[in-house]
């Protein structure tokens, strides 16, 4: 019995202190202390994207990088320097995160208007948003209040972003590790419908697996040729159909065996999550329904708010 009343003690305040979390990020956060917050972030994402499409896929993946390791911290932006090691290193990371220089320039533009006042972790979710909505997709109220991290982890960086080798249980295991349900995953993975990756993700499965279209695959070898570190990073399209619009093409390529990652065909291989991506397949409205609701969960994903961190002048390092 005591056993039983300690658990139950532990989860009522696993709620409570949830509640607390949730009770600190709102909506209107910046209204008084920073007006022109999110018009600031927005104009600069629609420049950026207007420059380079590919870029709003690249400030979405900041954004789910940074939430997956220890929380939307604003961590996965912080440079190594002496004595200290960041996440940039990090095997998903190196080589392959782009928009830094973006987050800087929104961030210059924020510290001219209020100085130390919007976070890291909140630029990037907010410039998500802003991505998204720029390339097609549906738009959503960002919660806002998010403080950044003075530290960051090389080996939870490795260890907590999933492969794109993974298989759907290991996707499956990862999500709920971060509180998200399996839908999510499966509406979150629908963020690949734009982006790109690289030769060294998808050569196992362009060389060694059988579902993927042979079309496809034929078109692919040019660019990602067989010896490994040849032509590592070259990137191809995550969605070879509309590849710079925020759509739900990524799900219909998975019927037709086009999903270039080996996680992303996992989503329809005969498993549990064949249903829900035929679903989102011939329903383009309700995948962002589901997305926008997902990306909202995600972005609560162990923030730091109130007192705790700080408000960094310099997304690059700590204050």
């Amino acid at each position: 019995m005591a056993s039983r009343q300690t658990f139950s003690c532990y989860v009522t305040a696993l709620l409570f202190s949830a509640a607390i979390v949730s009770a600190q990020l709102s909506t209107d956060f910046y209204d008084e202390t920073c007006p022109d917050a999110l018009d600031i972030i927005e104009s600069a994402v629609r420049a950026a994207v207007s420059k380079e499409s590919r870029m709003g896929a690249s400030l979405l993946r900041l954004h789910f990088h940074d939430c997956f390791v220890n929380g939307c911290d604003g961590s996965v932006l912080l440079d190594d320097a002496p004595g200290f090691t960041g996440e940039k290193t990090a095997q998903p990371n190196k080589n392959s995160l782009r928009g830094f220089e973006v987050v800087d320039g929104i961030k210059a533009q924020l510290e001219d208007a209020c100085n130390q006042t919007v976070s890291c972790a909140d630029i990037l979710a907010v410039a998500a948003r802003d991505s998204v909505v720029a390339l097609g997709g549906p738009t959503w109220d960002v919660e806002l209040g998010r403080r950044d991290a003075t530290t960051a982890s090389l080996d939870d960086a490795n260890n907590d972003l999933p492969a794109p080798t993974s298989d759907l249980g290991d996707l499956i295991k990862a999500f709920s590790k971060k509180g998200l349900s399996a839908d999510d995953m499966i509406a979150l993975s629908g963020a690949h419908t734009i982006g790109q990756a690289r030769c060294v993700n998808f050569r196992s499965r362009l060389y060694n697996e059988t579902t993927l279209d042979a079309s496809l695959a034929s078109s692919l070898k040019p660019r990602c040729p067989r010896p490994a570190g040849t032509g590592d990073d070259n990137t191809s399209p995550l969605d070879p159909s509309t590849s710079y619009v925020f759509d739900n093409f990524y799900y219909k390529n998975l019927l037709r065996n086009k999903g270039l990652l080996h996680s992303d065909q996992q989503l329809f291989s005969g498993g549990s999550a064949d249903a829900q991506t035929t679903a989102y397949a011939s329903d383009m409205a309700g995948f962002f329904d589901d997305f926008r609701d997902a990306m909202v969960k995600m972005g609560g994903i162990g923030v730091v708010t109130g007192s705790s961190g700080q408000v960094r002048a310099n997304c690059r390092k700590a204050n």
